[in-house]
């Protein structure tokens, strides 16, 4: 964990020192610089960037059961729909947004391949949180026994390690998670608790929320920068009516957006540089999503 949470740090630093640079700041003192144009502002070319907005599970495989027995699909189609607008508002003409049909594990693979295919320059799977069963409680709501669970809420945002393009998903991640908190967001520490059992998770950006998830197919088969984005708890009650409100998702929508905006620009500051796989441990547990 230190060392990988050290790697993402050390990049952010040499992508900031970029950055800077390319606002025309200096590294020298003005009497020591030699006289010459200020380098061109990074830019980046939104019409040309695909963005692939996954809507993650179906209408048939629903994912989690929110605490007032909504579907986890209902949310995850409203947002992922705000999403792509609030992106194609910005000038991301080529945002794509990604349903499926196909259960998994067959539309997981499914939804890989059509991003690939694509191509994509950025994935972003769109999810709301639960727990583990063995943390729920049972409440009654509107005459029906409904299942809670009040100990948890805040984002978390997953990377693979597994994905060809592990540094940029780290990037991404890092830029999602400053880009929420900047709206007054928070992310989730639960995952890091050895009450998680099989699903607990290596924090590798402990400032932005950024866990380790290498076996999530839709983040270690895609061969774009890819993250997973659960958006906040749905099991948690009073998180759940928060996150049906459209000021929420508006909220969650414009960081989205404005992340998106800096990792185009920091890309574009590579001329297109590949980043390259890097190899990882295995992770002992099995696919969720």
């Amino acid at each position: 964990m230190i060392a990988l949470r050290h790697a993402g740090t050390a990049l952010f630093a040499i992508l900031s020192i970029l950055l800077v640079g390319a606002d025309g700041h200096p590294a020298l003192s003005e009497e020591h610089a030699p006289l010459a144009a200020k380098p061109a502002q990074a830019t980046c070319q939104r019409s040309a960037f695909r963005v692939v907005v996954d809507v993650g599970h179906t209408v048939e495989v629903p994912g989690a059961i929110s605490a007032r027995g909504v579907a986890e699909y209902a949310f995850n189609l409203r947002l992922a729909q705000d999403i792509k607008q609030a992106l194609v508002d910005a000038g991301f003409d080529k945002t794509v947004l990604l349903i499926t049909s196909e259960a998994p594990p067959l539309g997981l693979v499914e939804r890989a391949i059509r991003a690939n295919s694509m191509p994509a320059d950025l994935f972003i799977s769109i999810h709301h949180d639960s727990v583990p069963d063995y943390l729920l409680e049972t409440w009654e709501y509107d005459g029906q026994q409904n299942h809670f669970s009040d100990r948890f809420n805040g984002y978390a945002i997953f990377i693979s390690n597994d994905n060809a393009a592990r540094a940029g998903s780290l990037l991404f991640g890092g830029l999602l998670g400053k880009a929420l908190q900047a709206r007054g967001l928070q992310y989730t520490p639960h995952y890091t608790l050895a009450l998680m059992g099989y699903r607990r998770r290596q924090l590798v950006d402990a400032d932005a929320g950024v866990y380790r998830y290498d076996q999530l197919i839709v983040l270690r088969d895609t061969r774009m920068p890819a993250v997973l984005l659960e958006a906040g708890s749905i099991v948690n009650r009073q998180e759940e009516l928060q996150l049906a409100t459209p000021e929420r998702r508006a909220l969650t929508s414009a960081a989205v957006a404005a992340a998106v905006e800096d990792f185009c620009a920091a890309r574009s500051t590579r001329h297109g540089d590949r980043l390259v796989k890097r190899p990882s441990a295995p992770d002992a547990s099995g696919n969720r999503y």
